[in-house]
């Protein structure tokens, strides 16, 4: 690793500690105040808050084991915990989601009074928050993609924080309680399916599936296509972590045809495939050629 990189993965794990502080921070006064006014919409907003917390949280995981090496336990790393991570958190997160929709049912049908001074106060603050914790965030956004999807979580949940600054006013001059069940439910429906697909893509790399995006099909015709290759078996490709591919593939050539490496290994690399191995098998020959690649 060059000493440049180095110092751009310990900048970004400093922006990325500053931001969870501060929001997290901010979290535990948000689902306070959310229950001390009565007001769902603060309750969801929180819970909105909660997914970047644990979005910021899971980036900074990503850097801080991303940077261990394997060993002969782990051969891969730890790379996976991230994973696993984000698995647990979405399904929580989801659970809250649901919790959210059945009380704004329940609220529509007997109404609480809200008050509007401290959800206002404290939509106000979390505004600012976001605010902050977005300026510390969009130095490393550009060239980062772990710290991009960090900054865009915290962006996202701006339209919480003004959605709330709305509904409290609104509520305030007109006195029309049931906006709050409302809001509340609206944003919960927008977490929602951030959380499913979350959860979705979590699992699908827990269970080895081929990445999200990456047409199999396309892949093998690609492969089958190279010149010198006479048949295509046993193609795998999973993920180890987000944005992590591999790929193993057993090919038959009529010999060690020169230039299949290469080509496959092109192959790969436009479709996001970091690391290749290849099982080479001459056709007219009972011995095979294993040959790694790492694009």
């Amino acid at each position: 690793m060059s000493e440049s990189h180095s110092h751009g993965r310990q900048a970004n794990a400093r922006q990325l500690t500053a931001a969870l502080l501060l929001t997290g921070s901010f979290l535990v006064i948000e689902v306070v105040y959310g229950f001390i006014s009565g007001s769902l919409a603060l309750l969801s907003d929180a819970g909105h808050m909660l997914t970047d917390v644990m979005a910021l949280a899971l980036s900074l995981l990503a850097i801080r084991i991303g940077a261990r090496p394997a060993d002969r336990q782990r051969t891969f790393g730890y790379r996976r915990a991230e994973v696993l991570a984000a698995a647990v958190n979405a399904g929580a997160l989801f659970a809250i989601g649901l919790y959210i929709l059945v009380e704004a049912y329940r609220r529509l049908q007997e109404p609480v009074d809200v008050q509007t001074t401290p959800m206002l106060i404290v939509a106000v603050l979390g505004l600012l928050v976001n605010l902050i914790s977005a300026h510390i965030l969009v130095g490393g956004s550009g060239d980062s993609l772990n710290m991009k999807s960090a900054y865009l979580e915290v962006m996202g949940d701006l339209l919480g924080s003004v959605a709330v600054i709305v509904g409290a006013l609104l509520i305030r001059f007109t006195g029309l309680t049931w906006l709050d069940p409302i809001l509340g439910a609206l944003i919960g429906l927008w977490v929602l399916p951030r959380t499913w697909a979350l959860l979705k893509a979590s699992v699908n790399v827990l269970l080895e599936g081929v990445p999200e995006g990456l047409d199999l099909d396309a892949l093998r015709t690609e492969l089958a296509g190279v010149p010198g290759i006479t048949e295509l078996h046993d193609l795998h490709v999973w993920s180890v972590t987000t944005g992590e591919h591999n790929m193993t593939v057993h090919l038959v050539v009529p010999l060690l045809t020169p230039g299949v490496q290469e080509a496959v290994e092109l192959i790969a690399d436009r479709y996001g495939i970091e690391h290749v191995t290849l099982q080479l098998e001459e056709a007219n020959r009972h011995g095979d050629h294993a040959a790694h690649l790492h694009p």
